[in-house]
């Protein structure tokens, strides 16, 4: 059994005379690959009139990319979705045969698909020191990324961060606690 969670976002900006209104991109729809099921979705934009084109970033996320013709003295923008929290396998997946044990090698073509997501800064000494305590035994892979999630659950404190931005792995680790985003 799932649970349906609605979700209300509303901005709005009021001006004190009227004003033209740029272009604006809004990325406030779930993308169609997210695993939550969208049980409903609606966007609500004013001023009338304005212009809504949906279009894909390269990772598949929805944009609306706004237009409005005249001059307004507010904009708002109001999106509610009802989504259904459903317990999901995280175990759901399958691996290449030749990904099934790790460390494993990609195909020369896939590594130039894969180009922007291997690429990675060097490391600090904190992470250094972390990487270097990582067992590099031969294993399968699902184990090591097992153990791997499971040591940094471990080590690193959950903590509600409110300030903007990621902190860095040297911090995050030096300090052992950080938000999701920092653990990721």
């Amino acid at each position: 059994m799932s649970i349906r969670v609605a979700l209300h976002h509303q901005t709005t900006y009021s001006y004190d005379r009227l004003v033209t209104i740029f272009p604006q991109l809004v990325r406030l729809r779930p993308a169609p690959h997210c695993r939550t099921p969208i049980a409903a979705y609606s966007l609500k934009i004013l001023p009338q009139p304005h212009f809504l084109n949906w279009q894909q970033d390269p990772h598949g996320n929805y944009l609306g990319r706004l237009v409005f013709p005249e001059q307004a003295n507010k904009l708002s923008i109001e999106v509610d979705l009802v989504a259904e929290m459903t317990v999901i396998n995280p175990f759901d997946f399958f691996l290449e045969p030749n990904a099934e044990q790790w460390p494993f090698f990609y195909e020369p073509w896939l590594v130039e698909e894969l180009r922007p997501y291997l690429a990675a800064e060097t490391p600090g000494p904190a992470l250094s020191q972390w990487l270097d305590s990582v067992s590099r035994d031969k294993r399968r892979t699902v184990d090591f990324l097992i153990e791997v999630n499971r040591r940094l659950s471990q080590e690193i404190g959950y903590v509600i961060r409110l300030d903007p931005g990621v902190q860095s792995c040297e911090q995050t680790l030096t300090l052992a606690r950080g938000s999701c985003r920092d653990s990721a």
